[in-house]
This record gives C-alpha cells, sequence and structure tokens, in this order.
C-alpha cells in the first residue's frame, strides 16, 4: 500500500460500532469500537465524500448480519507476521457457522504446539467479522478470547447458527 489517503466510516451493526478503515483501493481495518478496543483506534481523515468501498463493506455487513452472506469478498490489505498471515488466512476457510478450537488452527498450519500463538493471531486480527477469528473457541468447546467479549463472540457464533440452518 503507498501513501494513500485513509478514510474511515461508521457502520452500526447489531452488536456494537464498528470502524472501516482503508483507501480507495483497499480496506485496513474493521473494528469495533468501545472502551475494550480503545487502544485499536486511530484517527483518519474525516469522511468528506462518498467512499465506494467503504459503502461496499457496509453493504456487505448489512447482509451479513441479515443472514444472507456468509463469505466476504473485500480487498482486505493484511499486515502482519508471515504466521499471523497464516493464521488469518486459515480462519478466513472456517465455514459459517462452524467452529475450529485454537488446536485445530494449529495443526491446520502444520504447528500443532502452536495454539497459544493462534490465540496470539486472533488476537491481533484487524478484520472483525470478515475474517472470522469468533469462530475459533477453546479446545473444550467453551468460548475463550474475543477482543471485543465473550458476549459479542456468543451473538455471533448464534446468528450464524441460526441463518446456516436453512
Amino acid at each position: 500500500m503507498n501513501n494513500d489517503t485513509l478514510f474511515s466510516d461508521l457502520y452500526s451493526s447489531p452488536i456494537g460500532l464498528l470502524e472501516i478503515c482503508g483507501t480507495d483501493d483497499f480496506i485496513t481495518t474493521i473494528q469495533f469500537l468501545d472502551k475494550k478496543c480503545s487502544d485499536k483506534m486511530t484517527l483518519h481523515q474525516p469522511l468528506t465524500r462518498s467512499w465506494m468501498l467503504g459503502n461496499e463493506t457496509k453493504k456487505q455487513l448489512e447482509t451479513y448480519f441479515s443472514g444472507k452472506r456468509r463469505v466476504f469478498n473485500l480487498p482486505l490489505h493484511l499486515q502482519g507476521t508471515p504466521f499471523q498471515l497464516t493464521v488469518w488466512k486459515t480462519l478466513q476457510a472456517i465455514p459459517y457457522g462452524e467452529t475450529r478450537t485454537y488446536e485445530d488452527i494449529a495443526k491446520a498450519i502444520g504447528n500443532p504446539k502452536a495454539a497459544r500463538s493462534v490465540g496470539q493471531a486472533n488476537n491481533k486480527n484487524p478484520f472483525a467479522i470478515a475474517i472470522p477469528c469468533h469462530r475459533v473457541i477453546g479446545k473444550n468447546k467453551q468460548l475463550t478470547g474475543y477482543a471485543w467479549g465473550i458476549q459479542s463472540k456468543q451473538m455471533l457464533l448464534n446468528l450464524e447458527n441460526k441463518n446456516g440452518k436453512k
């Protein structure tokens, strides 16, 4: 990504306010704006014109929350360590309405002892919902570790479970 102007836009989801950041060519983050993630908030140029990619992202989020979208098709600008990138790519392969354990992801990336590192990579995921780290659960099928709270994770899983049974 070059020095393109960064824009941000807001989307009011059923589980909280999301900030969508990016350029004319890429989405750079989709993050919940609440007190739990204030350290992740950044200031970008205020939106002073229609931002086509931001509008498309909001449209895809809307169809996700209405149960009509199962996969996001957005140009995400992924930046992270090689390990994080591998984990995030693997998360995108988890089918809608299904879950995997941290250990499952570690095995899927060929590093079966890296479950904790998978959890750390999930915590650094810059694309809430679009890269579905909410679909990763503890080995005892317990909900653990979601940067925006277990209640939000449960709500997303409930939404997908409800809409996945069509």
